[in-house]
């Protein structure tokens, strides 16, 4: 799920990072930095929207329809597929889509359909035109599409590869439709024939786990999805699969390494912040886990960390405190970063990305909406703008970014509505596949799920 501008493949931007330390490793001197900031023993409340003032819930509200307004306006008119980016205060003219982005847009014509944001037909319509297009003539191989594709024709752009991930985020808004327009069986038909098309079993190329992508050049990529990172919800649409399966054992393969960090042990692998929060922008892991861990609130966790871990970098960029943090991968100065923490990846330089807290906001609602809030209040129009919030900003350099990015923009606008009526994972949920895809995994009900202290 990379911009625009990044490696043209997740497994080129990642592949020279180290595997996530053990928990038994001694301590690293960022990490002990951390302990001076340690939060006071509390309970994770596993029920958002408690804690939100009115002024937050106003900010999220108006946020969404802005949001809506990017994934409705940047989309070619005949295909409906999204655009990767484009102008924080108006149209692009670039026709270059990405297929994660679409997925987003369709889950975002959801939203803008339940809340009115845009009139409900027009959103609908949206739906079946684009799901036909994905159908009948974007270009595709076993089902799965390539990464960045031309606006108009659906042809693959930037030599990038067929995207496993990307395919996966791409389907998870397929599927949303087809339970939040149930009835409309031109949706429901579309949907279903995209999702049953997809061949997982050729991705798993005689592996256990999953492929980055292939490339018709060369093949198969060499790198798996097998550690920690936003493929939770791939997994489950691949077990659940009517047509091409794969088991549960792929599930059972994936590496979860626990990392401690300020006094926080959790599962995570070494990325940014992004792998924490798309596996939950569709799937409701409240209040079940599986044999290993109660996903949703490891991400509670791993949120947590993330702050603790900018306080620190605050040491040397002080405007970053508690009102003002979150990095994730994004645009900067020097053009589109992979980069966040802990531990510490990608030379981070003082650049502040506002979907780090918009896309954890279900995690840590009080804190994450309070830094939105002031990130508004303090910087006004030059932060949020047309859609939102800028994709970055970089205060003491008077740099903002130019571009929301599709993808950042959709994790704040569907976090932001799981956080106000769940509506999201509500309607996705309703996937019988889904259902089924986690019993095979092993899901039960947690009883720990509200009642777990950091």
């Amino acid at each position: 799920m990379l911009a625009l501008g990044a490696p043209a493949t997740i497994a080129e931007a990642l592949q020279n990072q180290p595997t996530a330390p053990a928990g038994s490793q001694a301590p690293k001197p960022q990490e002990q930095a951390a302990e001076q900031y340690r939060h006071p023993p509390g309970v994770f409340i596993n029920r958002p929207l408690t804690q939100v003032p009115k002024a937050a819930e106003d900010l999220l509200d108006d946020m969404e329809g802005r949001n809506c307004d990017f994934f409705f306006n940047e989309v070619h008119p005949k295909t409906g597929l999204v655009r990767d980016r484009a102008p924080s205060n108006g149209r692009s003219l670039s026709r270059a889509a990405s297929i994660a982005s679409t997925g987003f847009g369709l889950s975002a014509m959801c939203i803008a359909h339940k809340r009115h944001y845009l009139r409900p037909l027009d959103c609908e319509q949206r739906v079946e035109k684009t799901l036909a297009y994905l159908l009948n003539e974007c270009p595709h191989e076993h089902g799965f599409l390539y990464h960045f594709i031309d606006l108009e024709s659906g042809k693959r752009l930037f030599n990038s590869e067929l995207s496993s991930i990307d395919t996966s985020l791409l389907l998870c808004g397929i599927l949303h439709c087809r339970t939040y327009f149930e009835g409309n069986k031109r949706i429901e038909n579309l949907a279903t024939t995209l999702y049953r098309r997809v061949d997982w079993q050729w991705m798993l190329n005689g592996g256990d786990t999953l492929s980055m992508g292939w490339l018709p050049e060369q093949g198969f990529l060499k790198h798996r999805w097998d550690i920690y990172a936003e493929l939770t919800t791939m997994y489950l649409l691949a077990i659940a699969s009517p047509t091409h399966p794969v088991t549960a054992a792929s599930w059972e393969a994936l590496q979860r390494p626990i990392v401690p960090y300020g006094g926080i042990d959790y599962i995570t692998g070494v990325a940014p912040l992004f792998i924490h929060q798309y596996p939950q922008a569709w799937v409701d892991y409240r209040d079940i886990r599986d044999k290993h861990a109660n996903y949703f609130t490891n991400s509670i966790a791993a949120t947590r960390a993330h702050q603790l871990w900018c306080l620190v970098q605050g040491q040397k960029y002080p405007w970053i405190d508690e009102n003002m943090w979150g990095i994730s991968a994004s645009d900067s100065r020097m053009g589109y970063r992979v980069w966040g923490g802990p531990p510490t990846m990608g030379e981070p330089d003082g650049t502040v990305v506002p979907c780090a807290c918009a896309g954890s906001v279900v995690f840590l609602p009080a804190e994450c909406a309070h830094v939105l809030l002031t990130m508004r209040n303090r910087y006004k129009d030059r932060v949020y703008q047309r859609y939102g919030f800028v994709d970055a900003f970089q205060p003491t350099a008077g740099w903002f970014a130019e571009d929301v990015i599709g993808i950042d923009v959709g994790i704040g606008l569907l976090m932001a509505e799981n956080l106000r009526t769940g509506s999201v994972w509500e309607s996705f949920m309703k996937n019988r596949e889904i259902q089924h895809a986690m019993r095979e995994c092993s899901f039960r009900p947690d009883p720990d799920a509200n009642t777990q202290v950091l």
